[in-house]
């Protein structure tokens, strides 16, 4: 049995004859090939492959270049050896070469023809000129010359040429040469840097330091950056002026740290030389940091002025969580050597070099929103991704009042910054910090010696970044001062890139000053630890006396003491758990307590359209005889409508009973509180005898959130989709019965908005007897009648409503002489004629809004129109109702927003996190749902009781009527 596949395979590959896919596939199946042996083959690298050999880019392997051929620089093509010209070329190791003749065993730049070549050869075979001299071997039509010539550029002074780099062209000499010695030479007493040329006879300090210091490593080294461009920099900014040098400059004082020492000239001394010998010249837009021709890098050392710059000033624009909630941060980018690249926002993670999906970054520019990111990222990724350093000078834009955009700069701190020596900005106190302006991520450039194309020995890297915004104490409007971003680096000696890594963070904090708050601690501190010594004592007298010793003593004052201690202890678990309850559902609870307060505030009025049926006689008391008086209209009809009223205003779209069950259930029951064990396994079941890991607060807080908002929204689908449509609708029943009882409801929720809904009876009137009832439905089902709606011919009967300023001033006059007493309640102790007052007054409100709605008061109309997309979207009305009110047809019934109904959301949160504060509070499920439960009937229960308060003060309905 064959066993090996090396004949096999040598047969399939070697043959010289083709074998068909399929019986090579036979071969090696009736030889019982390893799928292994077959699939695998040699690794081998472009490097490894030999002088006369090139690496196959589809083969992946080395094979033999042509006759006369060797590899390329790159080792993935054949180019021709020297002496050689090509003939045939059709790309990467296809070509053919032929030897050149004896007289002519030069080869063109190009490769195709053979030259004579007037001063010896390169390596490769083409010609060589002397320095100074270009190669000429085509003439101006592109004739190959017989013969190559070398021409010498001309430096005299009518044409200040020199070849260029390539040896191809002569090219004008660099302007500093002109300028500087009237030739393309930099010869003594002219000093040659960076490729550029300066006269010493100027006052420019000679003494340049071109060493990188590492303050972390406590080390520093020569760099080959700073020893060939600094002192050209420098030079070209302070004798020229030269835009692009000074802002090299300045990224190499930044590349130090913006460290200043008085006793060196390195790239941060001579920025400052440079800026205080320039202080006749203007300052950019009227900053006085920001000299004209510099970089802004610094804001001035004077002791006490970072505290100043950070806390004096708010920014002239508000922020909000709605709205304007995004921190557009942009950046003026430039490049190692000085060149402005180009403005660019922070998003998408330009500070940040842990990777993560977009919006995530984005994230971290969202007002509001605290952030934290970290990772650990090999050195070998970052040298990829940061050959060269990029500088950013970080802005906040923002728009003004005057709808124009501008930018507000942002400081820096650097914590690795030195100032004669001394680490100021890691100082506790910000008197004694310099604030900066310029920062980059990596430098891998400075850290090189001796060759800028050689592996840095060291390699500096923003390991932690942390953006500090400061909120404006007192306001409510979202202001906050100039952010400040603040930045360490780390310096690391490299020694194996690939094995190396280093930690990254990146966080967006949200400070503010939490001295009043502090200030009531300390004052509930005072006051019930004052409250605790009273307490103290009386337990101590009651002891006392039941032990029947009147004598103080050493026993007594311990007694004392061991009261106190408890008394104390509660005095600060209450400080403590309420603290910690105010800054997590503080928030929460205000929102809820708005709605609440909002709900069972609003103004109501339900307005009766039955009008008498003719008249009866009545007897005259006091006057012994009779006269005839209209039929009175029944009130029990308003009082049906309100008690259905009052019954609506905490139905909700969940059942709370079920959603407490049904969480705890699945925490419990199930198991689903497992899952915020702190351990590695996911199973919902624990064997009592293994070791079981401690909860996790955080886990447990997201688990018991999840599943309590799985169970809210389930149940708010179901009532939508199913319980609504096919058994029991209580807001749309409301409303029909409005229709069947002939009362409307007029409610204002603020002073010049709310809700109205058409009750009218398309029959007239509405209190009648069973027969005459049924005929009127049926009437109405076989549409033998108008509509129900407002306008006729439609089925509109729910609105939003504007009032007008006058409206409303009526209303409230009408209002007033209702509401003057405290409710129904009292009216049976009251006098008779402030009993007729409010019932003159009831009828005075019901017959205006009646004739309010019919369009009687022309000088207090109104008129119907549907509300715009975005009038919905935003929730707003974008036209004030000046001069009439102003009624959008609501098909959504968002009259409901004044019940339980339409804030089920906020209810469904607030109970979450009244749930899950519990829970962190005790570590107990069983407990927080019991008290979850317990709070939420209270809060019905006020609900309930306040709002039935409230409509009875408010439509003059006997409260003992409202069930």
């Amino acid at each position: 049995m064959v066993t090996r596949a090396g004949p096999v395979a040598a047969m399939a590959v070697k043959s010289s004859s083709p074998v068909p896919a399929g019986i090579a596939f036979l071969l090696l199946v009736l030889c019982e090939v390893s799928w292994a042996q077959v699939f695998s083959f040699p690794f081998q690298r472009p490097e490894a492959c030999g002088l006369n050999q090139y690496f196959d880019i589809s083969a992946l392997s080395c094979e033999p270049c042509g006759a006369n051929q060797r590899r390329d620089s790159l080792g993935t093509s054949c180019v021709c050896l020297p002496g050689y010209r090509m003939i045939s070329n059709n790309g990467g190791p296809s070509i053919i070469c032929k030897k050149c003749p004896e007289n002519m065993k030069g080869v063109t730049k190009d490769g195709w023809d053979c030259i004579s070549c007037p001063s010896g050869f390169t390596a490769e075979g083409k010609c060589h000129c002397p320095t100074g001299h270009i190669l000429v071997e085509r003439n101006i039509s592109g004739s190959l010359l017989s013969q190559a010539t070398c021409e010498l550029c001309d430096e005299k002074e009518n044409s200040f040429t020199k070849a260029n780099a390539l040896g191809t062209r002569c090219v004008r000499c660099e302007p500093t040469f002109v300028n500087t010695s009237r030739s393309c030479a930099c010869s003594e007493p002219h000093v040659l840097a960076g490729g550029l040329c300066f006269s010493n006879t100027g006052n420019f300090h000679q003494r340049i330091i071109s060493t990188a210091r590492y303050g972390e490593l406590g080390m520093s080294l020569n760099s080959e950056w700073f020893a060939k461009y600094l002192q050209a920099a420098a030079a070209a900014c302070w004798i020229h002026a030269n835009l692009t040098s000074c802002q090299a400059l300045g990224n190499m004082c930044v590349m130090n740290m913006n460290s200043y020492d008085s006793t060196t000239f390195d790239a941060c001394r001579l920025f400052h030389y440079i800026f205080e010998s320039t202080a006749g010249l203007n300052s950019a837009h009227s900053i006085p940091f920001w000299r004209q021709n510099l970089p802004w890098l610094f804001y001035g050392d004077q002791p006490g002025l970072a505290p100043q710059v950070l806390g004096t000033t708010p920014l002239p624009t508000n922020f909000s969580f709605k709205g304007q909630n995004q921190l557009n941060f942009v950046a003026a980018s430039y490049d190692i050597r000085g060149n402005f690249i180009k403005w660019q926002t922070l998003g998408g993670g330009v500070l940040q070099l842990c990777p993560d999906t977009e919006t995530r970054l984005d994230a971290a520019y969202s007002f509001g929103t605290t952030y934290q990111q970290t990772c650990e990222i090999s050195l070998s990724k970052i040298l990829a991704d940061f050959p060269s350093p990029i500088f950013y000078d970080v802005y906040l834009e923002y728009t003004g009042e005057d709808q124009h955009r501008y930018i507000w700069a942002v400081p820096v701190l650097n914590l690795n910054l030195q100032h004669n020596k001394m680490f100021v900005n890691q100082d506790s106190s910000s008197s004694k910090w310099l604030l900066t302006r310029r920062i980059f991520l990596v430098d891998a450039v400075s850290g090189r010696e001796n060759d800028l194309g050689s592996q840095p020995r060291v390699i500096r890297i923003a390991t932690q970044l942390a953006l500090s915004i400061r909120l404006v104490p007192n306001t409510k409007n979202g202001n906050i001062y100039t952010p400040l971003l603040t930045i360490a680096y780390s310096d690391i000696d490299l020694k194996n890139a690939n094995s190396q890594s280093v930690k990254i963070s990146f966080s967006v904090k949200y400070e503010m000053n939490q001295g009043d708050a502090f200030v009531q601690t300390d004052i509930a501190l005072g006051v019930l630890g004052g409250l605790a010594v009273l307490s103290s004592l009386l337990k101590t007298a009651g002891w006392k006396r039941r032990i029947g010793s009147p004598m103080i003593d050493l026993q007594t004052v311990m007694k004392f003491l061991m009261y106190y201690a408890g008394d104390l202890a509660n005095v600060f678990f209450i400080i403590t758990v309420g603290t910690g309850l105010y800054w997590l559902i503080f928030f929460k609870a205000l929102q809820f307590l708005h709605k609440l307060i909002s709900q069972i505030t609003i103004d109501i009025f339900f307005i009766d359209w039955e009008r008498p049926k003719g008249k009866v006689l009545k007897a005259v008391e006091g006057e012994g005889g009779v006269r005839s008086a209209t039929v009175p209209v029944s009130i029990w009809r308003t009082y049906f409508v309100a008690n259905e009223w009052n019954e609506i205003q905490t139905v909700r779209k969940i059942n709370p009973l079920f959603q407490v069950l049904a969480t705890l259930f699945f925490l419990e029951v199930v198991g689903f509180k497992n899952l915020a064990l702190m351990d590695s396994s996911s199973s919902l079941s624990r064997n009592p005898s293994d070791y079981i890991a401690p909860y996790s607060r955080i886990l447990r807080y997201a688990v018991a959130t999840a599943i309590w908002l799985v169970i809210g929204i389930i149940q708010v689908v179901f009532f939508a989709a199913f319980y609504e449509r096919f058994i029991e609708d209580k807001i749309r029943q409301f409303v029909d019965l409005c229709s069947m009882s002939n009362v409307s409801v007029f409610l204002l929720s603020h002073r010049c908005f709310g809700y109205y809904i058409h009750g009218r009876s398309v029959h007239g009137h509405a209190d009648t007897n069973m027969e005459e009832m049924n005929m009127n439905l049926k009437r109405e089902a076989e549409n033998l009648c108008s509509q129900r709606g407002l306008v006729p011919n439609t089925d509109g009967q729910t609105f939003q409503i504007a009032v007008s300023d006058q409206m409303r001033q009526h209303y409230d006059r009408i209002h007033e002489t209702l509401t003057r007493r405290n409710g129904p309640a009292r009216l049976l102790s009251s006098s008779a004629s402030t009993f007729e007052q409010s019932i003159k007054a009831y009828h005075a409100m019901n017959k205006f809004l009646g004739s309010f709605i019919d369009h009687v008061h022309k000088e207090m109309d109104y008129f119907i129109k549907d509300k715009l997309l975005l009038e919905r979207v935003l929730g707003m009305e974008f036209m004030e109702p000046m001069e009439k009110s102003i009624f959008y047809n609501d098909e959504g019934h968002s009259f409901s927003s004044v019940l339980y109904y339409g804030n089920e959301a906020t209810l469904l949160i607030f109970d979450l996190l009244f749930f899950c504060v519990v829970d962190l509070a005790c570590q107990n499920f069983v407990l927080a749902s019991f008290l979850t439960y317990l709070q939420q009937e209270i809060f019905r229960f006020i609900r309930n009781t306040v709002g039935q308060k409230n409509l009875a003060t408010k439509t003059l309905v006997d409260e003992r009527f409202l069930i």
